[in-house]
């Protein structure tokens, strides 16, 4: 589909939107509880979710290729989910017990996982990060953590260390500073936490060896969102995954996004053997979930038969028969043969994508893997998260590409992160493509 193609653009309205936002500044801090849905010059408000189409509160239709940020592997709303959830619903949201339900989930997830033994559920992936981090202190007995300079593992404040350094405080390339994310991060949490660069092998080993009497793990996403969706590379991994046996760290895998990538999940595409792995997302079917899985030895400090486990966990939602029933459906819909045709779907997208920006004479480029894509507008290799991170210039493109798509009907993140879902067909994508290719020659002129 060509720009010629394209019916004209109809002006929308997002007046409704406008309004509730400026209600809601009066009672929430910026009018959200959650940053990454806030874009200027105001986030929209949206009343429904069907398969891959979206309608907001003014009454405009968008396909919707963001899927609340990779958790709504299936689209909005699927039958089966929504019929399992709401039967589910009507025997009870929530008990002081566990359930088949939990037992189920927790099967499929050790059946899928090589590396899983035994899974502890929590309700976010940012619980679920804080726990397996907790798990390695409790099993190792050593303080301190590693993580990638620039990787999104959620919320908590060990996790968020140098999630988004600036340059004027990052320091050597080869030992990255720690920097606090939030205003107010104590020095004795930035102390505890080893900053590594991502896909630099020889650094990331010396700083490992230097350190390895006081490191419990290292906490690696293998392909980052929050890196521009770059890859670790294949000798990277072995060389990290290597250190980490010799020097006796474990290995936590962050597959909260990743997970949707195969059947297996990332650790099989990557070929990894994590000691736990963080899931989220997906496996809750559209419902609040996490979940810690790992070997059976290092689970054991949950374990509270016979004696006070050295790790108590708890949590009043955690495995809710909601969740997991939902999650259970979810997965059990992604046969091989469902993520073949998604990560089909996902690789036409960004080869066709790469032929636009050619066509166009633009410097820009797509990368990611399976049902993941991330836009950059530039032709500079991204490797790592200082070569991922846009100037000002990088940012305005980026954000004029995202309001130019929502005003064609087309709904991705305000960063140029994509996912798709099993729901859309190479119909919607030969959609998005023309609206795409319509969006960027507006940005052009």
């Amino acid at each position: 589909m060509t720009l010629e193609a394209e019916a004209p653009v109809v002006a929308r309205s997002y007046s409704q939107s406008q309004a509730l936002f400026e209600e809601a500044r009066k009672y929430l801090p910026g009018g959200n509880s959650r940053l990454t849905v806030y874009h200027k010059p105001h986030p929209l408000y949206l009343r429904e979710g069907r398969g891959c189409h979206l309608y907001d509160v003014d009454g405009n239709e968008y396909l919707d290729f963001i899927n609340n940020y990779t958790s709504l592997i299936h689209g909005h709303a699927h039958p089966q989910v929504e019929a399992a959830a709401i039967e589910a619903i009507r025997h009870g949201t929530a008990f002081a017990g566990t359930s088949e339900a939990e037992l189920a989930l927790a099967k499929l997830l050790c059946d899928r996982l090589p590396s899983v033994d035994q899974v502890r559920f929590t309700n976010s992936g940012s619980e679920a990060v804080m726990t397996a981090i907790k798990a390695a202190r409790a099993y190792t007995g050593k303080p301190a953590i590693a993580k990638f300079e620039g990787a999104y593992h959620g919320s908590y404040d060990y996790a968020e260390v140098s999630q988004a350094p600036d340059p004027a405080h990052w320091g050597d390339p080869t030992q990255p500073n720690s920097v606090g994310y939030t205003a107010g991060t104590p020095q004795g949490v930035l102390d505890d936490v080893i900053v590594l660069p991502f896909n630099n092998a020889p650094a990331t080993v010396a700083l490992l060896r230097q350190h390895k009497d006081r490191l419990a793990a290292v906490l690696l996403d293998p392909m980052p969102s929050r890196l521009g969706s770059v890859q670790a590379t294949p000798q990277f991994l072995q060389a990290l995954h290597a250190e980490c046996k010799a020097s006796g760290i474990l290995l936590i895998l962050d597959e909260v996004i990743n997970f949707r990538l195969g059947y297996n999940g990332a650790q099989a595409i990557f070929k990894l053997d994590p000691d736990l792995t963080t899931l989220a997302k997906i496996i809750g079917g559209g419902f609040p979930v996490g979940a810690v899985g790992g070997k059976r030895e290092v689970m054991a400090v949950f374990d509270p038969t016979g004696k006070k486990p050295a790790l108590p966990h708890g949590g009043t939602y955690n495995a809710n028969p909601i969740s997991m029933t939902a999650g259970r459906v979810t997965m059990e819909l992604l046969t091989p043969a469902a993520f073949e045709r998604l990560n089909g779907l996902g690789e036409k997208l960004r080869q066709t994508m790469r032929e636009l920006f050619v066509r166009l004479g633009l410097d820009w480029q797509v990368v990611g893997m399976g049902s993941v894509l991330q836009i950059h507008p530039t032709a500079t290799p991204v490797t790592d998260y200082r070569s991922s991170l846009a100037g000002p210039e990088q940012y305005a493109k980026v954000a004029a590409l995202h309001l130019a798509l929502l005003d064609r009907g087309i709904f991705i993140s305000s960063s140029g992160f994509i996912c798709l879902s099993t729901v859309l067909t190479e119909t919607e994508l030969d959609i998005m493509l023309g609206k795409l290719e319509a969006a960027l020659r507006t940005i052009q002129a």
